[in-house]
């Protein structure tokens, strides 16, 4: 593995843990997604996780519907709990250890996110499974990802998409978007590339910590990446340098 990643914080979507379904939770990519993560750890990586809830409910979505913003984000928090719990499941049931670690405090279900005692779980070599994302309405759970990969001292942020990386726009929508292997913080702000939340971007640019933005479509992609190969983008501070 790459020593210059040891520890890592992945960001997994909601939505891809959909696989082939509309709605919901599809269990075979969620093993799936654990056995790579499983690969990982066993390769010696610290490995800190954060769900998003998209797939049961969408906070932004509910609010453009009338629902107030605070009590939508509220319950997508919950949604990444469950998705949390069940990606917990998927790492058990092949012998990886992992805690749930909830900013909403529920302590029949999981553990309550306390920075110390993450710590601890991972120097013990256990996959935290950081949940309910900043417990706090009006944040997404990238800018949560962001607060706990500075909070845990992670070397990286990794956001598993469902595109292999930073297009100019999204290649989904746009035949002619451009791929860009590195681009900058100032670059993806400046242009408005929504790879991600720009608040996120901008703690990770204020702490100078890079973030990887690839597909876990492609399997294996993710050890690879850890290893030094694989498909993917990353943003790097100003001064590295940016470019396609």
């Amino acid at each position: 593995m790459n020593k210059k990643y040891r520890r890592i914080l992945l960001k997994i979507s909601g939505e891809f843990l959909m696989g082939n379904l509309s709605f919901g939770l599809d269990v075979k990519t969620v093993d799936r997604i654990a056995g790579e993560v499983r690969v990982a750890y066993e390769n010696g990586c610290e490995i800190c996780i954060v769900i998003g809830g998209g797939n049961i409910f969408r906070g932004v979505s509910a609010a453009s519907y009338g629902m107030h913003r605070a009590a939508a984000d509220n319950i997508g928090m919950l949604a990444t709990v469950m998705n949390s719990i069940a990606f917990q499941n998927s790492m058990e049931k092949i012998k990886v250890p992992s805690r749930v670690m909830s900013a909403i405090a529920m302590p029949t279900v999981c553990e309550p996110y306390v920075r110390r005692k993450a710590l601890r779980h991972i120097e013990k070599h256990r996959v935290v499974i950081c949940a309910a994302g900043s417990g706090n309405p009006y944040f997404t759970t990238d800018t949560a990802a962001a607060l706990r990969a500075l909070e845990i001292g992670c070397d990286v942020i990794m956001k598993a998409t469902k595109v292999p990386g930073i297009y100019t726009s999204d290649p989904e929508k746009d035949s002619n978007a451009q791929f860009m292997k590195k681009v900058t913080y100032r670059d993806v702000i400046d242009k408005n590339i929504m790879v991600m939340d720009h608040t996120a971007i901008s703690l990770a640019k204020e702490n100078a910590i890079p973030i990887i933005v690839f597909s876990l479509k492609e399997e294996g992609n993710l050890c690879n990446i850890l290893s030094g190969s694989g498909h993917y983008s990353i943003m790097v501070p100003d001064n590295v340098g940016g470019g396609s």
